[in-house]
């Protein structure tokens, strides 16, 4: 059975009822074909797990009847990936869609020296409507049950006095120091660069705010491909040492 996102506000748990809209009915009903009296499971994002059954499909929306529900705990383990804006949307978006399936808990889009694509402020509302649908179809694919905080822009200055980090590092291209580190039950933050990469300047203020400089291999990558290898380091990590499950 394939997993479905509704915000908790539309979950009613005492009353024993939900609601789907959006993008999620119409895969549910136009898609699917789901009828009235078919089951479907369906998470808040927030760890629960629920099947229910639908009762009603209007025009825009649907109800179900919760029949079950569960949740599933979080991982001790926490990714945050800071991710200078890039100049291409579409390569942005895949980087937040591969992200989501690996398990990353939040991601910071970044304004740094060389970030090109600099959102203007009347359409920063819009990008964050189109993220939080990439997000949700990524989730609804991998069929996870936490979907990841995205946070409005931040500036590089920002990002580094942001606290509460156990391990923080910055890949870059440079660097020949191989990243080795526990990371099962740490609350990790990567800053990853843009199309130009980081500025000398921008890698030592990283330095002196507590970054570890890591290097990422030999081959130049791609800032998305760089971000998404930063997740998969941590997460190849658990699938070894914890127990399957919301890895991440």
């Amino acid at each position: 059975m394939g997993l479905f996102y509704t915000p908790s506000p539309l979950i009613d748990l005492s009353g024993g009822t939900l609601s789907v809209e959006g993008e999620e009915f119409f895969h549910i009903t136009r898609v699917l074909r789901k009828k009235v009296g078919e089951a479907v499971h369906v998470t808040d994002g927030e760890g629960l797990s629920i099947t229910a059954d639908i009762s009603k499909i209007g025009k825009s929306g649907l109800t179900a009847a919760i029949v079950e529900r569960g949740h599933v705990p979080p991982s001790s383990t926490k990714v945050t990936v800071a991710m200078s804006l890039l100049k291409s949307s579409q390569r942005f978006d895949f980087f937040l869609e591969k992200a989501t399936e690996l398990g990353v808990s939040c991601i910071i889009p970044m304004i740094t020296e060389r970030t090109v694509s600099l959102p203007k402020t009347e359409k920063v509302n819009r990008k964050q409507e189109r993220w939080k649908k990439v997000l949700v179809s990524a989730l609804r694919q991998a069929k996870r049950y936490y979907l990841p905080d995205i946070t409005g822009p931040l500036h590089f200055d920002e990002v580094l006095h942001l606290e509460g980090y156990d391990i923080k590092m910055i890949p870059y291209e440079t660097s020949e120091i191989i990243p080795e580190a526990s990371f099962s039950g740490r609350n990790v933050l990567f800053i990853v660069g843009g199309e130009g990469g980081f500025t000398e300047d921008e890698v030592e203020s990283a330095r002196q705010k507590g970054f570890r400089e890591i290097s990422l291999g030999g081959s130049t990558l791609r800032a998305e491909t760089a971000g998404i290898f930063a997740v998969a380091m941590v997460r190849s990590q658990l699938v070894v040492s914890e127990q399957p499950g919301e890895w991440l």
